[in-house]
C-alpha cells in the first residue's frame, strides 16, 4: 500500500511539471517578451539634457552632431515649447555648407529585422515658413551591415544604409526615403506638413528586404502613403550597385537595424531649421 501510495504520488509530480512546462511554452506573458518598447516625453527634473542619458541606458544612447564651418548646430530640453509633459526637445540645425548638418538624438541597441512589424510615432512642431524640402527628421540604419572592407569608398555619409522620413515634393510633403538601400522615394503630394504647430507623425512598417515589405505612413490621424516594398537593406542588390562602381560588397549577415535618430537627421534646405520634438515611441513586435 505504502509503496502505490509513493508512485501515485510520483507520477502525479511528474504530471504537474509537465502542465507546468507546457504553460510556460504557451504562455502569452512569455509571448510578450520578444516584443520591444521605447517610450520618451523628454521630461526632466532640471531641463538638463543630460538627464536623458543615464548611466543604466535605459533612456537615449547619443548625440549626433555635424557643425557647418561657420555656425554651431543647437540640442536642449524645452520647457516653452511642449506637447505633453513639460518638456520637449529643441533642435536647432543651421543650413549645410561644404559639411553636411546635422543634430539629432539617438537611441542604439536596436534588433530590429526581416518580419519584425515597426511602428514610430512622434510629435513635431516645426518653426518658421521657410522651404524645408529634404530636411530629414528621422532615421532607421543598419551600421553593422556595411561592409568593413569596403570603408571610404562610398563615402561616410552612406555607411549606414536605412530608410528615413523626409520632406520632398516641392516642400513640404513628408515622405519615406529609401535611397540609402537603393530604393526610390515613396512621395506624397496630398497632405502639406502644418507648420508653428504640433504634428503627431506615425510610420509603421513590417520588415523585408524584399517587395513585400509593408510602408504606411499617417500625419494628424491621415494616411499619406500606404505603400509595398523592401525597407531593409537587400544584399544582391548592394552586390550589383556596387559592382557597377567596380567595387565587392558583401552585406553584412544577419542584417538589422540597429540605432533610430530623430531630430535635424540632415539639413541640406536653403536656411535654418527650428524644431521641437515630443512623445517619441518606437514599437517593435
Amino acid at each position: 500500500m505504502i509503496m502505490k501510495i509513493h508512485q501515485f504520488i510520483f507520477f502525479a509530480i511528474i504530471a504537474l511539471i509537465s502542465l507546468g512546462c507546457d504553460k510556460d511554452e504557451n504562455n502569452p506573458e512569455d509571448l510578450l517578451e520578444e516584443s520591444f518598447l521605447f517610450e520618451d516625453g523628454f521630461e526632466t527634473q532640471n531641463d538638463l539634457l543630460d538627464e536623458l542619458f543615464p548611466s543604466n541606458g535605459s533612456r537615449w544612447s547619443t548625440i549626433q552632431q555635424t557643425d557647418p564651418t561657420n555656425a554651431t548646430n543647437e540640442i536642449s530640453i524645452s520647457n516653452t515649447e511642449f506637447n505633453e509633459g513639460q518638456n520637449s526637445l529643441r533642435v536647432l540645425a543651421y543650413q549645410s555648407d561644404s559639411d553636411l548638418s546635422k543634430v539629432d538624438i539617438e537611441k542604439n541597441g536596436l534588433n530590429i529585422g526581416s518580419g519584425d512589424m515597426v511602428t514610430i510615432k512622434a510629435d513635431f512642431f516645426i518653426v518658421g515658413t521657410e522651404p524645408i524640402e529634404n530636411l530629414l527628421l528621422l532615421d532607421l540604419e543598419c551600421c553593422s551591415c556595411w561592409d568593413p572592407t569596403v570603408g571610404d569608398n562610398y563615402g561616410s555619409e552612406n555607411q549606414c544604409p536605412g530608410v528615413r522620413l523626409m520632406m520632398s515634393g516641392g516642400n513640404d510633403y513628408l515622405s519615406i526615403e529609401r535611397g540609402k538601400i537603393s530604393g526610390t522615394t515613396m512621395q506624397q503630394t496630398d497632405f502639406a506638413f502644418p507648420r508653428n504647430q504640433w504634428v503627431t507623425v506615425q510610420w509603421e512598417m513590417t520588415m523585408s528586404d524584399n517587395e513585400n515589405g509593408l510602408n504606411r505612413l499617417i500625419i494628424n490621424g491621415n494616411e499619406v502613403i500606404n505603400e509595398t516594398g523592401m525597407n531593409m537593406p537587400n544584399a544582391q542588390v548592394f552586390t550589383d550597385v556596387f559592382l557597377n562602381q567596380g567595387i565587392d560588397f558583401t552585406l553584412q549577415e544577419p542584417t538589422f537595424y540597429e540605432r533610430v535618430q530623430i531630430g535635424s537627421t540632415a539639413n541640406p534646405t536653403a536656411g535654418n531649421i527650428e524644431l521641437f520634438v515630443d512623445d517619441f515611441s518606437i514599437k517593435v513586435e
